[in-house]
């Protein structure tokens, strides 16, 4: 799992003095950004809980199967996602991996995933006309 890391390296300023320049600290755990989780579309549906800094935990979906899709006329609608049709990366939707504003096939038409599916364990969207 790949990891990233989000603090920027604070460099020392040396005001035209010619002075080396120093990392102002070391790398720290705490600034340590989680892996990417790639949701991909299959039948039976796979979650983990992932613990977070003070105990927290966040639901991370591995597999989904299902999408909650909000209908015309603000109804929502469980709908059964078939594939991915569309992605900012060509790749994800080859390999069915559902990110945020991924366009979906499923039973009841073409829907927009409106939330971050590997941070919430579960797909939201809209239909799209």
């Amino acid at each position: 799992m790949v990891y990233q890391y989000h603090e920027p390296i604070r460099k020392k300023v040396s005001a035209g003095t010619g002075g080396r320049k120093r990392k102002f600290r070391d790398k720290k755990l705490a600034h340590m950004g989680g892996g990417f989780t790639a949701t991909k579309v299959n039948a039976e549906e796979d979650r983990y809980l992932k613990r977070g800094r003070g105990g927290t935990t966040k639901v991370k979906a591995r597999r989904a199967g299902f999408v909650n899709v909000l209908m015309d006329g603000n109804k929502t609608k469980k709908a059964k996602i078939i594939s991915v049709v569309e992605s900012h990366n060509p790749q994800y939707a080859r390999q069915n991996i559902i990110t945020r504003g991924a366009i979906l096939n499923t039973d009841v038409g073409k829907v927009r995933v409106t939330n971050r599916v590997g941070q919430d364990g579960i797909v939201n969207g809209i239909l799209v006309k």
